[in-house]
């Protein structure tokens, strides 16, 4: 298990985005969030205090998290020095990324010099099978969207906790390393070998009540072409009976891709859907949720108003004002 609280370490990230698993864990279990190391240049700001390791060390922290999710998931030579350090002092390291803890002699040399562990949580630890498609009982919705990053995460979890505070049976299913983080269990996708990433979710979401939903962590997008082939695992392991579309409507371009424009939500809907209906015939499409992070309040009530009018579905920012449109058009399927 990895030992709570964290400091968050942000590194040189450039811009928000990329501390996306910082923020995660900021916002959904801030209690955990001790507070956050960052490199000169940094981009991002958590709003939490930067400390030291020591300051951190004396408020109680016991392992430091990489909170950011880099292109490539690489450890700089600059974070390296922050790692190693940490490891002296006492700290775990905790991260996500692509490029393992585990496979860099010099911080698996430091932390069993020093007794501390290290947590790669983008490592699969199960045998995960290869899909079969046979039905499943119980419900699943999976947050598909227009691009990376825009939201399909804390879409899910806010329909989690909302769905439990009204009695209903509902379970978050992480299949990122922020989820993984925030919930201490779950499939790291796009770590899995491709013949057994749709196997692994069918593995996630086994057989449940008939009134019991997994709300599915989405990943990547259909539109993506660095990152489809985690959305398609998920699309057909997961079986969707409803799918959840996802959109952040201020970008010029694709996450990391200058030279693609993001779909609307209409071709998402209509690329989306058949394809989900492949494994699960049943699929609907029941809601959208909107990232409004980068709008006032007022632009964000107007924008929602219009997609409402121009999708015929309802639409909420999950985030900013509850998911109980959402959660009222899983009831009532």
């Amino acid at each position: 298990m990895i030992q709570t609280p964290y400091l968050l370490f942000l590194g040189d990230a450039p811009d928000m985005l990329a501390a996306k698993v910082a923020i995660g864990i900021r916002d959904w279990r801030p209690e955990n969030a001790v507070g956050q190391f960052r490199l000169e240049g940094c981009g991002a700001d958590l709003g939490l205090t930067d400390m030291t390791l020591a300051e951190a060390k004396a408020a109680g922290a016991k392992t430091l998290v990489i909170g950011v999710a880099n292109r490539g998931g690489v450890i700089s030579k600059e974070w390296k020095k922050v790692l190693v350090t940490a490891l002296e002092e006492g700290f775990d390291l905790a991260a996500g990324l692509h490029n393992l803890l585990r496979n860099e002699p010099d911080l698996v040399a430091v932390a069993e010099a020093t007794g501390r562990s290290l947590h790669d949580v983008r490592v699969p630890e199960v045998a995960y099978p290869i899909a079969d498609g046979k039905k499943r009982r119980g419900k699943r919705c999976l947050a598909v969207g227009t691009d990376c990053s825009v939201g399909k995460m804390y879409t899910a979890m806010a329909m989690e906790r909302d769905m439990r505070e009204r009695g209903l049976k509902a379970t978050f299913r992480a299949t990122g390393q922020t989820g993984i983080l925030i919930t201490g269990d779950g499939v790291p996708l796009d770590a899995v070998i491709a013949d057994f990433m749709a196997g692994s979710i069918e593995w996630l979401t086994p057989d449940s009540d008939e009134d019991h939903w997994d709300l599915i962590e989405g990943q990547g997008s259909l539109f993506h072409v660095s990152f489809s082939g985690v959305t398609m695992a998920l699309v057909h392991g997961g079986q969707p009976d409803a799918l959840i579309l996802c959109h952040e409507p201020t970008r010029s371009h694709m996450r990391g891709l200058p030279d693609y424009t993001p779909p609307s939500l209409e071709d998402l809907r209509d690329t989306a859907l058949p394809l989900a209906r492949i494994a699960n015939p049943a699929c609907q499409v029941v809601g959208v949720s909107i990232n409004t992070q980068h709008m006032t309040e007022d632009e964000a009530k107007t924008y929602l108003a219009e997609v409402e009018a121009r999708m015929g579905l309802p639409a909420t920012d999950p985030y900013r004002f509850g998911s109980a449109k959402l959660v009222d058009a899983l009831a009532a399927l």
